[in-house]
């Protein structure tokens, strides 16, 4: 894979120096990059109107009656974002981005504090947010790292998008959208370096238009070193990428009104996971730490043990075919269809530290021959196709959209987990690696389901002829059907067994829903919009492949009321968007510990079965409440200074664990329940700045994001489920304080036809630090995740 991937690349950069020596120069001095445009001219000092496409259509931001974030790709590349991994430092104050648990090769998404509160790591469990690429869903949390390709600009569509996004949609989309092929020659290359042996490289090919198909080439890489050392000689680190990609679109235009957008994308991502460090020795008395189990309170270089360790790789690869007609002046007809595939490897071995700990017996602890260093390993294959056809169109006083989506994937997935290290003495001090055989260590759990999900939607907005056509009402609605089927093949290491029937556990359920929406907007002045909106949305069902009765459970849903208003002030150069929203949170899906009352064959109790996860609805309605502020101006040509907050608050209800528990007991109270990846508060300000001088310009910026911490378990480590009282409460990640920055010189002119530019930039520049993951156990103390160190670099881009 490695040396068809740089065979690859180096064909495209081939390509690209061939196309250079034959293209003519009058193709060459087309039109400057709008990205690119002077900062001295009047209309210049405004703030330039933003198209987004939240409602299936282009439409302006400011008139877009829902709650929309944007970066677009100057901020992308201001903030050097290479993933969407790179927005968990709050760029976006309502949005959370981060690692499943130590996982880079999976991504937990969350907006407005809802998206993700269990396993979703999982092939018949789904997250609450959307992820979209040029309007196709991407199905799982797993790849969702990659590198980016050249993106035009990302929205973030806050609250239910249910009626035109469908499933899986209750928290908001992330709506990523790339650049399309110009048909006439553009190339725009970029060389970059790091600390921590990091390097990149891009090319972004476009080919002059032949016989009206225009073509557009795409390959990137970038490389970065662990971020926390192995002592283990020949092992990687902790903390490492290595990101490919290649991409490559034609867009085919025969005659006016009709397009054919063909593109296709390959990856290589491949990443180790974080390091778990133990802050805190346990406090049970019945349990010892190993002496080589040091504490380390502040972010570590090297892990206190070497560990196996290698990458988690994955391969993804996808076809979009999007067929647009213009039927009529006022009806475009459009189908996208596309078929994607994921194969993913996850290796987890940053836990050493919280595993390094033995039973006291007798009061003496002994750590001879003791097994440690939990290796965690999953192997992930995923396929999927999607058709979607849209009519967007006009009528007198109404614009309406109508569609249809089918939906089907596959997916199968096993892991496994076993000990690499033992130690050799009593005190724990010195330790062996054991022989590692993949094959022959036991697969813990292995299942395999198919989902398939069909939709119909329809949304019409009309003008009424009142008041000088200030309002706009749009009722729209999405009826949904899902089914997913499936088997549980293995869990807990056997075959399942129920009541003494061992067998494979089938899963064969379907769900169907309608998701409403009703918006009132009204233009109070052309530069002032206000709006009322209600939506719904839901996270499919499904089951848990580590419960042992693989029960199905039901998709859980949120109706959220929100009030927004969209300003615009002196002369287009200040901007002010304001949201308020209330939300009912209903049959909210958890995880509890679970022990059934099993018998065998013959009706004799079963008493020594593992305890398994369940999944389950919770009673109850949960709430979600909060305020949102987005404010940017220019006060000087070539100054943006742009400053966003968000307040969020996520209640859900105690609920009662249902399930007996190992010891035989059924808990009597409910368990408090936290939000996860949910700071109460979070804000993020930038200050943009460029001057145009004579034959070059400069640009310097400067973010700052801030939060206040969140939970990233829901329940208690402690509870006592006969008294109702909790012994031990959850521990909360540290507040943050984050800045990135960046400063270069742009547009230097080399020739009548290339421009280069030169650029440093910093992430987290004043090395903060800080725990963003944080829990506690009483059998295994004190331990967390620490956010990235400061990492920098330099860049030079050549654009012709």
């Amino acid at each position: 894979m490695n040396d068809s991937y740089r065979l690859s690349l180096r064909l495209l950069l081939a390509v690209t120096a061939s196309t250079l020596s034959l293209a003519p120069p009058a193709r060459a001095a087309a039109a400057p990059d709008p990205d690119t445009r002077a900062a001295d001219s009047d209309e210049n000092q405004q703030l330039a109107d933003i198209v987004v496409t939240a409602q299936k259509r282009p439409e302006n931001l400011q008139k877009t009656p829902i709650a929309i974030s944007v970066l677009t790709a100057d901020a992308i590349a201001n903030r050097h974002v290479q993933s969407l991994n790179d927005l968990g430092d709050g760029a976006i104050p309502s949005l959370k981005v981060a690692p499943f648990y130590s996982r880079n090769s999976a991504l937990i998404v969350n907006i407005r504090g809802v998206g993700v509160l269990s396993d979703s790591n999982q092939p018949a469990r789904d997250q609450g947010v959307g992820v979209y690429v040029d309007g196709v869903y991407l199905g799982r949390a797993q790849g969702l790292g990659t590198a980016l390709y050249d993106v035009q600009s990302i929205e973030v569509l806050k609250g239910p998008q249910g009626t035109l996004f469908g499933r899986n949609t209750e928290g908001g989309a992330v709506n990523i959208v790339t650049k399309k092929p110009s048909g006439e020659f553009h190339l725009n290359t970029t060389a970059g370096f790091g600390n921590y042996g990091a390097y990149k490289g891009e090319a972004h090919l476009d080919l002059p238009a032949v016989a009206n198909v225009s073509v557009k080439l795409d390959g990137l890489f970038t490389y970065r070193k662990p971020l926390v050392k192995n002592p283990l000689n020949g092992a990687y680190g902790f903390n490492y990428f290595d990101k490919r990609g290649l991409h490559a679109e034609a867009l085919w235009k025969p005659i006016d009104g009709f397009s054919a957008d063909y593109s296709f994308d390959i990856s290589y991502d491949a990443s180790t996971p974080l390091y778990l460090q133990l802050l805190a020795p346990p406090t049970a008395a019945t349990v010892k730490t190993a002496a080589i189990a040091t504490l380390q309170t502040s972010r570590a270089t090297t892990a206190n043990v070497g560990v196996p360790e290698q990458p988690s790789v994955g391969k993804t690869h996808g076809h979009r075919l999007t067929l647009d007609y213009q039927a009529l002046d006022q009806l475009q007809l459009k189908s996208i269809t596309s078929y994607r595939q994921l194969n993913q490897s996850q290796y987890d071995n940053g836990s050493a530290s919280t595993t390094m700990i033995t039973q006291v017996k007798n009061g003496v602890a002994d750590f001879t021959g003791f097994n440690f260093s939990r290796y965690s390993l999953a192997m992930f294959d995923q396929n999927q196709f999607s058709q979607e056809f849209q009519a967007i169109g006009e009528l007198p006083r109404v614009q309406y959209v109508a569609g249809a989506l089918y939906y089907q994937e596959n997916v199968t997935d096993n892991a496994q987990a076993f000990a690499t290290n033992q130690f050799t003495n009593a005190a724990g001090s010195a330790y062996t690696i054991l022989s590692l055989d993949y094959a022959a260590q036991r697969i813990d759990r292995a299942s395999h389901v198919k989902t398939t999900s069909v939709g119909v939607f329809g949304q019409a907005i009309y003008t009424p002829p009142v008041a000088g056509d200030i309002l706009h009402l749009t009722v729209g609605a999405r009826w949904t059907k899902d089914k997913k089927k499936g088997q549980l093949f293995t869990i807990n290491g056997a075959v399942p067994s129920v009541n003494g029937v061992k067998a494979p556990l089938d899963l064969n359920s379907s769900w169907s829903r309608v998701d409403p929406l009703v918006n009132l907007a009204v233009d109070v002045t052309e530069d002032v919009h206000v709006y009322g909106k209600w939506s719904t949305g839901y996270k499919s069902g499904g089951a848990n492949s580590r419960s042992l009765f693989y029960a199905p459970f039901n998709p859980e849903t949120l109706s959220m009321f929100e009030i927004g208003a969209k300003t615009e002030f002196w002369d287009h150069r200040a901007r002010l968007n304001l949201a308020a929203y209330t939300a009912a949170y209903k049959n909210i899906q958890l995880d509890f510990s679970a022990q059934y009352q099993q018998f065998d064959a013959q009706g004799n109790l079963l008493t020594t079965l593992r305890t398994t996860t369940e999944t389950y609805n919770a009673p109850g309605t949960g709430r979600v409440k909060g305020i949102e502020a987005d404010f940017t101006v220019t006060p000087l040509s070539g100054l943006t200074l742009n400053a966003s907050y968000a307040y969020n608050k996520v209640s859900i209800p105690a609920t009662k664990n249902p399930f007996r528990q190992s010891d035989g007991t059924v808990i009597a109270f409910p368990i408090p329940i936290y939000p996860v990846y949910t700071p109460t508060n979070a804000a993020s300000g930038s200050i943009d700045y460029e001057k145009p001088m004579n034959g070059y310009r400069i640009l310097a910026h400067l973010d700052g994001n801030y939060d206040n911490g969140f939970y990233v378990n829901y329940n208690d480590p402690s509870f006592d489920g006969k008294t109702g009282t909790v012994l031990v409460k959850q521990p909360k990640g540290d507040k943050s304080l984050i800045f990135n920055g960046r400063i270069g010189i742009t547009d230097i002119a080399v020739s009548d036809t290339a421009k280069v530019g030169v650029s440093l930039w910093a992430r987290n520049l004043f090395n903060e630090q800080h725990l963003f993951y944080k829990s506690f156990t009483t059998t295994s103390g004190t331990s967390g995740f620490f956010n990235e160190p400061r990492t920098w670099g330099g860049e030079v881009n050549i654009r012709f």
